[in-house]
């Protein structure tokens, strides 16, 4: 097994050392190679995805990666913004489903915005396009307007668009899911959320999508505009089971989803292909603004390091473990700041992955030992 370490920008860098920790102390054989990816690249080799960091994310098994961007390269050409080395390693290895858990933790009820009686037992799974739609249509650009309400002027456009064979697989995806929970004591329900009012392309996401429901008749499907999906998941969040949508659709609702985990850093993340090669990322970003403070919160990567031993490494129990591990911390009391409340010990980044590693091997003192650490 080959896991390619990509740290990237900002906080990356601080939370995937502690996954790596965490990684470290499972009694697993693999094999890890690290290399620069986002601004850390584009300063290095003047491109945010440079060519040997590309060919090390194809070759691995598995690809654990960090955040990127920063404020200071906003003003780059787009194709040398380090946000484009996702998109890129998203294209480059064609990963097509991103697959995003909210789950409320016991320990964390209080933490969300949201009332408690919302919240509590909250486990959805959201489930996102992710090679298709506006992100990655052609073509797109700047021009001098020749129609509309203002002749003459400069405008921007952007293409949204969605093939069959895009939506057919995606929706597979999401129906199989469902299915799995619904054996494992879920509501195997799928929401397909679109905007097939207004937008042609979620029209045709509608049709498609309905047309994949019929093989699936133990599983149920309903639909809902993305404005109104929006709105449930702070009404009502709990009636949702697994949600599948587009690209932007699906990156707005997953990080209006992790807010009501408590935190977005508790949301993981993960990215697969055909073959399930997958990428797993924390679904936050580089939060520049707490970068080298040592406050950031690394669970949503550790849960992250879970996530792709059990879904590409088909290391069930290695991940088990891990899960169990960040539930004790939590049931300890220790928080990082994003999720911390009176009554519970504020810790650090290298606090919080020090306890999981603690709580892994059992250590003396285990999970307390390290509020110091």
């Amino acid at each position: 097994m080959k896991i390619a370490i990509l740290p990237g920008d900002g906080i990356g860098t601080e939370i995937v050392a502690e996954a790596v920790k965490v990684l470290n102390v499972l009694d697993l054989k693999f094999e890890t190679e690290s290399a620069l990816v986002g601004g850390a690249a584009y300063e290095a080799f003047g491109h945010p995805l440079p060519d040997a960091t590309l060919k090390l994310a194809k070759e691995a098994d598995a690809v654990l990666f960090g955040a990127v961007g920063d404020w200071k390269y906003d003003k780059l050409d787009r194709p040398l913004r380090p946000e484009q080395a996702i998109l890129g390693l998203r294209k480059n290895l064609g990963l097509f489903a991103n697959f995003r858990p909210a789950i409320c933790y016991p320990q964390l009820v209080d933490a969300s915005s949201l009332k408690r009686e919302l919240v509590s037992g909250l486990d959805i799974l959201i489930i996102r396009e992710l090679t298709g739609d506006i992100y990655f249509g052609q073509p797109r650009g700047r021009r001098v307007a020749v129609d509309g309400h203002f002749p003459g002027s400069e405008e921007a456009f952007d293409t949204m668009r969605y093939s069959r064979p895009e939506v057919e697989r995606i929706a597979h995806v999401a129906f199989q899911a469902a299915r799995k929970r619904k054996a494992s004591g879920g509501e195997g329900r799928v929401t397909s959320v679109d905007k097939a009012n207004v937008l042609e392309t979620f029209q045709l996401w509608k049709d498609v999508v309905t047309e994949i429901g019929l093989q699936y008749p133990d599983v149920a499907l309903d639909h809902m505009y993305v404005d109104n999906a929006a709105m449930q998941l702070v009404k009502a969040p709990k009636k949702f089971d697994v949600v599948v949508t587009g690209n932007m659709f699906g990156d707005i609702l997953s990080d209006a989803a992790a807010m009501l985990t408590g935190s977005i850093g508790m949301l993981p993340s993960a990215s697969l292909n055909a073959k399930n090669q997958g990428l797993y990322e924390p679904s936050h970003g580089s939060a520049p603004d707490i970068a080298g403070k040592g406050v950031a919160n690394p669970l949503a990567t550790i849960l992250s390091v879970a996530m792709m031993l059990r879904f590409t490494l088909n290391q069930p129990v290695a991940a088990a473990r891990i899960e169990a591990a960040v539930q004790a911390v939590l049931t300890a009391g220790l928080r990082t700041a994003d999720i911390w409340s009176p009554g519970t010990q504020r810790v650090g980044t290298r606090q919080m992955g020090s306890a999981v590693v603690a709580a892994l091997t059992g250590t003396a003192g285990a999970v307390q030992t390290h509020q110091q650490d």
